[in-house]
């Protein structure tokens, strides 16, 4: 799931996966308190007297200890979980919807709607899910055809939701999914083949049902299929319902009385600012205007990591990368290996060593892979290897110099060396970094900056406000741009099912437009497609090193380092918990 931008640095996912998972992330943070799996983020005890901020408030905020005051991000994108892409848009999404799945506190997975975890056919290939009887917030039943119509609408034309192919793994009845209702209560749902993720993915946002009458009479015409949940008082089945917008400042969720678990939901209401900067929410924080913020300003983490008991660090599983649009004109006049060997050379200028340390200074490991650490082979081990590496993450930067200098020759430029270090390179190459705000994300984007200046290339910084950012990702209106993924689930193929051709998270546009130096892309949907249905498990492992050399070969997606996720909460807030796809539960959180 993309990373929203006010994680500084860290994303996540989240999480898969999209969330936002794995099963040894401790090298990915530094003082983690979290398990292998989620993390819950208490309240310290200590005196906040001793906190490096000025905190006015004396580690406490302002406010009920029945309101939550929290900051994630700035306006969400969609609210609709069938549209949502985006991990903050996911930890909104299941605070406010309910799933048949759902993680507890120590991250592992547990009924949510479903009465129990699922029964499997002995082929694996028939899951059997009994649900519990729940309402919608206006009070309507809910009931297995409500899922039947959510899960169809994901994968309908026009929906257009970036995670349809999520749902590939579902048999078809013609345009339908494989899915049988005995009576109102039951779902009897077939695979094309055995997945050994699919109870996650039943966890997933995506998944959540949403209200079919809702959806329709906002939306008879079918053209703007997000436009019933774009305002305050949408129907949801959520621990919460939306009381109040006030778009691009801020959101109240109240209680819902007809969520199913209502009776255990702590926090009466949550109040979330929506800003994108992360100087005003820090100071919002310290002002004890909010109790919980997953961002920080990037010249304060030092003076907080390891010195304020309020600020922590959750492990994720997912990789902060930058892309390559591979039909972008830089490339023109180019071959396919010609433009690879450029891409490969800017990504081993890169100094990762530089940007862990003193822009991310929060632990994260440089990455030398796009599969993060940590990460399940859906096989009972673990998919990255000692020798699954594309390049040294430690000595990229001026340790490969001239590695890079040479991959740009053989790319068709010269190169002078201008004695101090530095090389001009012929033809001059200038190309635009596009990001959205934040300050590590301008951090990050002005350290790759210096190191591409050294052999003489250009970049210019371009920040956009975030679904501005989102939409010309999508579109393929950028030369380079800052990624980030994190897992939505534990399986490798969601990492790599992100740069199918029809995938609607395809940034890098892999596959699409008619660029002459974009490489070829069938194999490489066959061979997801294969990774999807083959029941050899030990085969699909090596299926899906195959694809992630395949994906490497491009040098189109370039891995910075593996996240983690900073926040900030208050001494008198307890029982937040986290995953490590990203996604942040407040429903069962006390404030005192």
């Amino acid at each position: 799931m993309k990373k929203k931008l006010v994680a500084v640095l860290l994303a996540a996912s989240m999480i898969v996966g999209l969330t936002a998972c794995g099963s040894d992330n401790a090298a990915n943070s530094t003082d983690n308190s979290g398990t292998d799996n989620a993390a819950t983020t208490e309240g310290d005890s200590d005196d906040s007297s001793t906190d490096a901020t000025d905190n006015s408030n004396g580690g406490e905020s302002s406010g009920g200890s029945g309101i939550l005051n929290i900051n994630l991000a700035s306006e969400p994108d969609y609210l609709d979980p069938a549209l949502n892409s985006s991990v903050d848009g996911g930890c909104l999404a299941v605070n406010s919807f309910a799933g048949l799945y759902t993680y507890d506190q120590n991250g592992e997975l547990i009924p949510q709607l479903a009465t129990a975890m699922p029964e499997v056919s002995d082929d694996g290939c028939v899951y059997t899910v009994n649900l519990k009887e729940s309402k919608w917030s206006n009070g309507d039943d809910l009931n297995a055809q409500d899922f039947v119509y959510s899960w169809n609408r994901v994968i309908a034309e026009e929906t257009a939701a970036d995670y349809a192919y999520l749902f590939d793994v579902i048999a078809r009845n013609g345009d339908a999914l494989a899915i049988e209702t005995p009576d109102d209560y039951t779902m009897v749902i077939t695979l094309n083949s055995p997945c050994p993720y699919f109870n996650d993915l039943m966890a997933f946002p995506t998944f959540f049902p949403v209200h079919q009458a809702s959806v329709e009479a906002a939306n008879p015409d079918g053209t703007v299929p997000g436009k019933w949940a774009q305002e305050a008082g949408f129907v949801c089945n959520g621990a919460y319902t939306l009381q109040s917008w006030n778009h691009n400042e801020s959101m109240v969720y109240v209680k819902n009385p007809n969520y199913y678990d209502a009776a255990n939901v702590t926090m009466d209401e949550l109040h979330f600012m929506l800003s994108a900067d992360d100087t005003a929410i820090y100071a919002a924080y310290n002002s004890g205007d909010l109790d919980y913020i997953d961002t920080v300003p990037n010249d304060e983490i030092s003076s907080l990591n390891g010195i304020n008991p309020e600020f922590g660090i959750l492990d994720n599983l997912g990789t902060y990368y930058i892309g390559f649009n591979v039909n972008d004109s830089v490339f023109d006049g180019k071959t396919v290996e010609e433009a690879a060997k450029m891409r490969h050379a800017m990504c081993i200028l890169i100094d990762r060593g530089f940007i862990v340390e003193n822009v991310g200074q929060t632990g994260q490991v440089p990455a030398d892979s796009f599969v993060p650490l940590g990460m399940a082979d859906g096989n009972g081990g673990e998919f990255k290897q000692a020798d699954t590496s594309y390049y040294d993450a430690e000595a990229s930067g001026a340790g490969m110099l001239e590695e890079a200098v040479a991959l740009l020759e053989e790319a068709g430029y010269t190169l002078t060396d201008n004695g101090d270090g530095t090389y001009s390179i012929d033809p001059g190459i200038s190309i635009t970094y596009l990001t959205n705000d934040g300050t590590g994300h301008i951090a990050i984007a002005e350290s790759i900056q210096q190191d591409l200046a050294i052999v003489g290339i250009s970049m210019d910084i371009q920040s956009e406000d975030w679904n501005v950012f989102l939409e010309d990702r999508k579109q393929g209106n950028f030369t380079l741009a800052r990624e980030g993924w994190l897992a939505d689930y534990n399986d490798p193929v969601n990492m790599l099912e992100i740069f199918t051709s029809d995938s609607g998270n395809n940034d890098m546009q892999l596959g699409k437009g008619s660029g002459a130096a974009a490489p070829a892309w069938g194999d490489y949907d066959a061979m997801i497609t294969e990774v999807r249905n083959t029941t050899d498990f030990a085969a699909r492992v090596d299926l899906m090193h195959e694809a992630e050399d395949m994906l490497m070969e491009t040098w189109a997606v370039i891995p910075l380092y593996y996240y983690n996720d900073v926040y900030m909460q208050k001494s008198n807030v307890d029982g937040i918990f986290a995953t490590v796809f990203g996604m942040k539960y407040f429903m069962y959180s006390t404030k005192g």
